[in-house]
């Protein structure tokens, strides 16, 4: 095991805010609009916190305490600065890093970014290399200027006809047969979580089938769920959201920020199809959506004048995703 350097770790993250626009960036209102204010330079800290002297019980307890005041605590959205490192010092050879982020500068996959980054300027600098990352093409305040400019007139409007047609007459609600009805405000308690593990050969069999219809294994077990929400709510058209990482061009994929965006999926079950037609239906209708994917999700909703509700959320209430996000970096030799 090898002991964790705090200096350089905070010279590795330094860069990765230097490297990153959105760790830079706070956002002020003008005109009464916001705009988002990138700082040509900004710190970046690393508080380190040691419970190395304390007896387990202890240490467990007040690491839980300072992990859950750093998930709790608050941003200055005008202030500054969008994200928060702590180390815990646990022993010489064990650390627990806390990063805390506020969601309008990043998303899912940029943690994989970031992590990534962090770790390899990390082994570079403990080793007195300079920093072996590329420089960044583009940053994420110019796809913001680029979508503004990109989605206007026929962009815009052959963007906003097709999901004027996939939705025509959807219904508003997927009703499931629940064991409570639903409130007539929503709550932000978390609901139950089920976890399960599909064996290998279940697995080649689903890659198989996808592979034989010409589809992906996201939209091969999409189609078994959207059957499966089909049966309990006894519906042959029905909604479902999926997230998407909405980097749709390679130079996004390097950066930090937030790009993800929401698609809404309409699943059609008419006519008792067999599961391979509705394997085909899915497919279709996942191409299309993934080939419309630049109108932001809350644009839409506007658009298409939806009803709103406090009971349930527009266009859908039920989500779907197939991870595929980059995960973090493998361990680091002794660390």
């Amino acid at each position: 095991e090898a002991e964790l350097r705090p200096d350089v770790l905070e010279r590795a993250l330094a860069e990765v805010v230097r490297r990153q626009g959105p760790l830079r960036t706070t956002f002020s209102t003008l005109n009464g609009e916001p705009v988002q204010v990138v700082a040509p330079a900004a710190e970046a800290r690393i508080r380190v916190e040691d419970l190395s002297g304390m007896e387990p019980e202890e240490r467990r307890a007040r690491a839980a305490a300072i992990t859950a005041e750093e998930g709790s605590r608050p941003f200055d959205l005008a202030r500054g600065p969008l994200f928060r490192v702590v180390l815990l010092r646990i022993a010489p050879e064990h650390h627990v890093l806390l990063v805390t982020l506020h969601h309008v500068v990043t998303d899912g996959w940029s943690m994989g970014v970031l992590f990534g980054e962090l770790w390899t300027l990390y082994d570079a600098f403990l080793e007195d290399r300079p920093s072996p990352l590329p420089d960044l093409p583009v940053q994420y305040a110019d796809f913001a200027v680029w979508q503004r400019k990109h989605l206007t007139g026929e962009t815009l409007e052959s963007q906003l006809a097709f999901w004027r047609d996939a939705l025509a007459g959807a219904p508003p609600l997927l009703e499931l047969p629940t064991d409570r009805p639903r409130p007539a405000a929503r709550d932000r308690r978390p609901g139950a979580r089920v976890r399960f593990s599909v064996d290998a050969e279940l697995a080649g069999a689903l890659r198989g089938l996808g592979r034989a219809e010409g589809a992906t294994t996201f939209m091969t077990v999409l189609a078994a769920f959207q059957l499966l929400l089909a049966r309990y709510a006894g519906e042959e058209d029905l909604v479902v959201g999926t997230p998407v990482a909405g980097r749709t061009r390679p130079e996004l994929e390097g950066l930090v920020g937030f790009f993800v965006n929401t698609l809404a999926l309409r699943a059609d079950l008419s006519g008792d199809p067999t599961f391979r037609e509705l394997l085909g239906r899915a497919r279709e209708a996942t191409l299309g959506a993934f080939g419309h994917q630049d109108v932001p999700f809350e644009g839409l909703v506007e658009e298409l004048k939806v009803e709103r509700s406090l009971s349930h959320t527009p266009l859908f209430q039920v989500m779907f995703t197939l991870q595929s996000a980059p995960g973090r970096p493998p361990e680091r030799a002794g660390l």
